[in-house]
Formats: structure tokens, sequence, C-alpha cells
């Protein structure tokens, strides 16, 4: 799916997470839709019900795969848990994982998609103020520019994880009693760092042209090749096969997106590049990508993978297992943040255009939307978590070696991560309109690292006396904190949203998503058989969450209702 026209959107009245009917469509022929992004004044009417359209179809689609991923995610998990457990083997695997779980989102998630998103967006701008002009294409000339020296970049530091994996595994998990297996497993994950950061760059330019399905689609290949790498190998190497499945997943992802890439992004001649200046014509049209721009990003995006390395250094002085236990009760925890965000994908192209544009009005009735949207699916998501995780983890994990203990070690914990599940949403969401705009931004960087002293503090004065449970406290506490200070500082500093009127309405839907939570909680031990008892949790806690919603005259509650009431008369 692909769509490069720019469109621009139409209705100028107030609209915003706190207004009585922020998402209710206008009384057009054809409606905006929850996803339409708002409009300056003197937009062409038509644009916008044809670009609110576009992004509904495109959120659509890329849940799709995104739901996709995630199940196949659960089954790579599943798999590991069948096999390995929660013991030493699978502790010394997810120790080795952590290098590709920082690639990803430094190359993948966050970092490449906050530096390239807005360079393609600027430079797909220019080329359209350009129209024709001959000998002049800007994005042409930022692919010549960035692509090569990022392959050599990358490939001279997978080089050098290969010969530093028994350091890096000692300095990740000090606690391990034999790190060799761990060593091995890091040394078969290391090609990450090349692979990762070529399906980042892909999915950047894709996502700037509007073509949203191949990269919602990466994640698909890379889980299949893990669990076939898995199925096959397991009997022969052990949970090596889980590292192999890594580094063959990450080659299928660049495969999943080379084809688009070629067809939509225009290529300039091979040629060596030369860590120099750039050329004269670059230099004149490519935006800028420097070193004052790309710090903060990585900055920021360092320190929020930094949460992971700091529990997983927590949990290795703790007994065997209790690395594992976080990690299955993150992965399904963090499922529906993982929707959530596919919003924010979805539409930070717009927000990047708006910015580049010089569009403020239209960034920030974006990202206020955005907002509400994405809380409003994931606390929806926590509620369920908190009512039926005992359940969720049985159902998904107790066979093989991962036996009822393990059920209810990882149900503990996923509870208590489900409290930071809103943090870890805000957090993804208001980085992205900071680093919109392509300029150098330090807040973002300040907000992750305050957060991550917050966690490892209380990390440390928690691990001793509660274990796993006061390191995913510990989480929680930490990254609510970067998530307050990410959205007091937006809108003084880049788009200026309503702060007080967001927090009020994430509030609310705060209060729906406790009583939600709660309901559930009760009702699950009911139904004694776990299947039966999720299922019923699936109709009670949505049921019980908008109920609330409406009690509290949620905006998004209400809007969301009134737009599902509209749909189903107009298809009367």
């Amino acid at each position: 799916m692909s769509d490069s026209g720019a469109g621009t959107e139409t209705g100028a009245r107030p609209t915003g997470v706190a207004a009585a009917r922020p998402l209710l469509p206008a009384p057009e022929p054809e409606p905006e839709g929850l996803l339409s992004p708002g409009v300056a004044p003197g937009t062409p009417s038509g644009e916008a019900p044809r670009l609110g359209s576009f992004l509904a179809r495109a959120a659509a689609a890329t849940a799709v795969l995104t739901v996709l991923g995630a199940v196949l995610g659960l089954v790579r998990d599943q798999a590991i848990a069948r096999y390995f457990g929660a013991s030493d083997a699978s502790d010394a695997f997810l120790i080795a994982w952590t290098v590709p779980e920082m690639a990803a989102t430094l190359l993948i998630e966050d970092g490449t998609a906050l530096l390239l998103v807005p360079a393609f967006s600027l430079a797909l701008t220019r080329r359209a103020a350009a129209g024709e002009a001959p000998g002049s294409d800007p994005v042409r000339d930022l692919v010549a520019t960035t692509l090569p020296r990022l392959f050599l970049l990358l490939a001279g530091g997978a080089a050098l994880l290969v010969a530093g994996a028994p350091w890096v595994v000692g300095v990740l998990a000090p606690g391990l009693a034999d790190p060799r297996l761990a060593v091995d497993c890091t040394r078969l994950t290391s090609v990450t760092v090349l692979t990762f950061g070529i399906t980042g760059y892909f999915s950047a330019a894709l996502r700037a042209h509007r073509s949203f399905l191949p990269p919602a689609g990466v994640y698909v290949a890379y889980n299949l090749g893990i669990i076939g790498m898995t199925l096959a190998l397991h009997a022969v190497w052990g949970v090596r096969a889980a590292a192999v499945g890594v580094a063959v997943g990450s080659v299928l992802m660049i495969l999943t997106q080379l084809p688009v890439f070629l067809r939509l992004v225009p290529l300039a001649r091979p040629r060596l590049p030369r860590f120099g200046r750039p050329g004269r014509r670059a230099a004149r049209t490519a935006p800028p990508l420097g070193f004052a721009v790309l710090a903060p990003v990585v900055l920021f995006v360092v320190s929020r993978q930094s949460q992971v390395l700091v529990e997983r250094f927590l949990a290795s002085t703790l007994p065997a297992g209790a690395i594992s236990h976080l990690n299955y009760a993150q992965k399904v925890a963090q499922m529906p943040m993982v929707l959530s965000l596919m919003i924010c994908t979805v539409t930070f192209p717009v927000v990047a255009q708006a910015m580049a544009a010089g569009n403020r009005e239209k960034a920030r009735l974006r990202v206020e939307r955005d907002l509400g949207l994405a809380g409003t699916v994931v606390l929806l998501g926590t509620a369920v978590v908190l009512g039926y995780a005992p359940q969720i983890v049985e159902v998904l994990f107790e066979r093989g070696a991962f036996d009822a203990t393990d059920t209810a070690s990882t149900a503990q914990v996923m509870r208590v991560y489900a409290l930071g599940l809103l943090g870890h949403c805000l957090v993804g969401a208001l980085s992205r309109p900071f680093f919109s705009s392509g300029r150098p931004t330090w807040f973002p960087a300040f907000a992750m690292g305050t957060g991550l002293l917050v966690t490892m503090g209380a990390g440390y004065a928690l691990t001793y006396r509660f274990g796993v449970d006061g390191i995913a406290t510990a989480n929680a506490i930490g990254i609510s904190t970067t998530a307050l200070l990410l959205l007091m500082g937006l809108g003084t500093r880049v788009v200026p949203i309503r702060t007080r009127a967001v927090a009020l309405s994430l509030g609310r839907l705060t209060g729906a998503s406790l009583v939600a939570g709660v309901a559930g909680w009760a009702c699950a031990p009911l139904v004694p058989d776990p299947v039966l008892s999720l299922a019923a949790g699936c109709l009670l806690v949505p049921s019980a969450f908008f109920l609330t919603g409406l009690a509290l005259r949620s905006p998004e509650v209400v809007s969301l209702l009134a737009l599902t009431r509209r749909r189903f008369l107009d298809g009367r």
C-alpha cells in the first residue's frame, strides 16, 4: 500500500482530546474518521477525507500485520518456553537477545525512524517544491549520502560485537555461573546490528512514502525465522538454534521490504562512500543528518532500551529463571502498547510533513488525537492484563518445561508491568513529535535519562526485598516519570498541545481501566477453565471499560461509541 500524495485536511473546528466530541466525524458526505489529522484553515475540502480514509486503511492494515507479528512472537516464546522452560539455557539466550532487542529499538522502532522519517519527509517536501527541475532529487541525494555510510558503520559494529562477545556478556549479566552459552548465542545474533539497521532504513523510507505494509510485515518474517530454526534445530544445537533463528529472521526482514524499496526510492549510481564532505548537489538538497541531529536521538533510544539492561543486570543476581519470568511477562504485557503505537507509527509521517511545512496547528491536532486513541487502546489492554494475567500465561505458556510455578511467578510480574503500560505508550507517542522537525532537541534524552536513573534507584532499593516484582515495579515508576516529563515539555517546546486537557482525558481513561481491571480480577476465578475464563474476560473487561468511560464522560469513549453507532446506522 503506497500513496505518495501529500494530502491535507479540512475542517478548522476545534478538536482534540479535551473537546466534548473530539473524534466525532464532521457531517460531510465522506467523514474524516478517527485517523484524520486535523487541518489548518483554507485547505481544499476534498483532500482531508481522502487522507483520513487512507490513514484509516493504512492503520487497519498495519494493525492486522502487527497482530499477526505479535501472535507469531507469542508462538516463538511458546517454543522457547516449551523446549527450554525458565532455565539456565533460556536465561543465556535472553542475555544474548539483549543485543538484538537494543538494535531493534535503536535501528528499527525508534532511532532510525525518528531520524529518517523526518529526513525523508523533508526531502519529499523539497522534491514537491522543486517540481520537475532537472538534476535535483533530494530523495536520491539523501539515499546516496546516508545508505553506504550506514552499511559500513553497522558492518564494523557487528564485527566488533563478535570479537567482544565475552566482555558484553560479562557486563550484561555478571551473575551468570557459566557464561559460555550466552557468549555463543551473542556471537550468533551479532549480525542483527547490520541487518536491523538496513531494515530500519528501508522502513523509514517506505513510511515517509506512505507505504506501510512492508514495514509492518517485518516482524512476521523475523518471528517465522526464529520459530523455524528453533523447531528444526533445537534437538541438535539446543538454545543456540533460537539464536540462529534470530540471524535468519533478521535477513528475512530485509527481503520483505527490498522489492518495494527499490520500486519507490530512487537510487543513485553505486559508488564508494567518502566520509568527508558530501558532494555539492547532495549538500544543497539532502536534509541534514549530522552529529547534532543524530546524538540526541541515539542517547534517547539507548537510555530507553537501557531499562531492559538494568532489569537483566539486577535479575542475574536472583535464582535461575528470574530473567525468563521477566521476559515472558514483559513480552505479553506490552502487546497493548505495541498495538496502541501503530496509530502513531502510521501518522508520524503526517506530523513530520506538517512540521516541515511549518503547519504547527495541523501537527497539534494530529498529536492530540493520537494521544487519545493510543491511550484508549493501551488502557483497555492494561485492564485485560490486570484482570486475567494468570489465565493468559497459563493458556500461552504452561506446557512442557514451563510449569504451574512458572505461571504464577510470570503472572504476578505481568500485573506489575501493566501499571507502566500507559507510560511506555506515552513515551513512544510523545517522542515522535519532538524529533519530527529534524532539528536537534535534547529534552527527550534528558527525560529518558531521568527516568532511567529513577528505574535504577528504585530497582536497587526494591529487588533485594521483592525480587522480580521489585524490578518490574521500578520499571513502571521510571517509565512513568519519563512520560510525565515528555508530556509537560512537548507543549512548550515543539507542538503546542493542551497539556492539561490531555492529562484530564487520560486520567478518565485510567479510571475506566482500573474499574474494568478490578472487575476482571474479581470474576476471573469464578470460571475454572482458563480458556473459558479468558474468553469471558474478553467480553466483561471491554464492557466494564466502556461503561465506566461513559459514566466518567471520557471524550474518546463517547466518540468511539458514537462513531460505531453512526457506522452501524449507515450500514443499515
